[in-house]
Order: C-alpha cells, then sequence, then structure tokens
C-alpha cells in the first residue's frame, strides 16, 4: 500500500547545499543497497517519473515492480553513488555497482542520473544512464557485507572510477 506522499517529508529539503547534498545521495545509496523496493520507493513522490536504460517507471507502485524485477536477477547487489552536482532541488549522480547473474557472471554497471525534488524532499523525477561491463568474480571491488556501505569503505573516486 503506497502512502499519500504530499504528507511525507524526507530531509535533506532542497534548496541543498553542497553538505545536504552530500547527505541526499548517501540516503538514497543507502535505501538502494537495502535491496527493500518498498524502503526505496518511500523517497519518491507519489507521481514520480524515471527513466531508467529503455524503460520509463511511473509512480511509487511502478516504482516497486520495477526493483522488484531488477533485484531479481541482478543478485548480490552493491552500490556506491557520489555527487557529481547539485542546483536548488536539483542534484547530479554517478555510480557503479556490482552485482552477478543466476548463472554466476559477474557486471560492474557504471552510471549517471538526474534527479529532481520536491519542497518535502521527494524525489519527482529520475533520468538514469547505465552501462555494464562483465568482470570477472576476482576483478570485484565492492566486497561489504550486503546491506549498507561501511563508512570507511572506498568511494568511486578512491577507485579511479
Amino acid at each position: 500500500m503506497m502512502t499519500d506522499s504530499r504528507l511525507i517529508v524526507k530531509k535533506p529539503l532542497p534548496p541543498f547545499t553542497r553538505e545536504s547534498a552530500i547527505e541526499k545521495v548517501r540516503l538514497a545509496e543507502d535505501a538502494w543497497n537495502s535491496r527493500d523496493p518498498q524502503r526505496v520507493s518511500q523517497v519518491y513522490s507519489a507521481d514520480t517519473r524515471w527513466r531508467n536504460r529503455s524503460e520509463f517507471v511511473t509512480g511509487q507502485a511502478g516504482v516497486v515492480e520495477f526493483l522488484q524485477r531488477k533485484w531479481a536477477k541482478e543478485l548480490d547487489y552493491r552500490l556506491i553513488k557520489e555527487l557529481w552536482v547539485f542546483d536548488g532541488e536539483r542534484i547530479a549522480v554517478r555510480f557503479a555497482y556490482e552485482w552477478h547473474d543466476d548463472s554466476g557472471n559477474w557486471f560492474r554497471s557504471f552510471g549517471n542520473e538526474n534527479w529532481a525534488f520536491n519542497a518535502q524532499g521527494l524525489m519527482f523525477e529520475r533520468h538514469a544512464c547505465i552501462n555494464d561491463l562483465p568482470i570477472a568474480e576476482a576483478d570485484r571491488k565492492f566486497h561489504w557485507p550486503l546491506g549498507r556501505r561501511p563508512d570507511d569503505h572506498p568511494g568511486l573516486s578512491e577507485f579511479g572510477f
């Protein structure tokens, strides 16, 4: 059951400062690393619109359905996001995540996202461009236990991604 997003406030709120944009990015990373579609959907407005690769998603229910399909395919998913730029109610991030398919083939997926937030701090627009790179399991970089990335784990810049 989806909640009425007009009653929800997700801090930090726009307009963003560098510090609050970094915080918003980390909160998004943490939610996605939970691999809980319901939890993730709560940071999006009820009328959110996405473009993810070639797929278009609308509304929180669409987000939940999309993420259920995604994480049924992308197993042992671990994600790192990094702030690229921000302005007012908009944030752009770059990211990488590692995952494997049901045959044990590993991938590192790289991409960029453009986000727009409403006054309540809910994302109403998300555009994602993503490329998948097959990697050997021995080439994986993201080895923390499933869930939140530890604070002392290197980020994208430290890996040179």
